[in-house]
């Protein structure tokens, strides 16, 4: 099932984001998975799909958005670390 979404945006928006309704949509998809991803709350697979874009496509994007691509924090690691000696 899919659900359309309508948001009522001010027209100048676009012209100070240089870009068109379509291609903000499009941005908006990206920049929320990116952020849900950041977050923990959803999966890269999740986060592609939600973005429109193949998973690479998502990669590349985290890496231009300055988001790391795993999901595990400093003391998850070491944790991790820690139990395998």
């Amino acid at each position: 099932m899919t659900y359309d979404l309508k948001i009522d945006l001010s027209e100048d928006l676009f012209t100070v984001l240089r870009t068109d309704p379509d291609e903000f949509v499009s941005q908006m998809r990206l920049a929320a998975a990116i952020k849900w991803y950041e977050l923990g709350r959803i999966s890269q697979s999740k986060a592609s799909e939600i973005a429109g874009v193949s998973r690479q496509k998502f990669l590349e994007a985290l890496f231009e958005y300055g988001v790391s691509p795993f999901q595990t924090n400093e003391s998850e690691l070491l944790k991790e670390s820690d139990d395998r000696k």
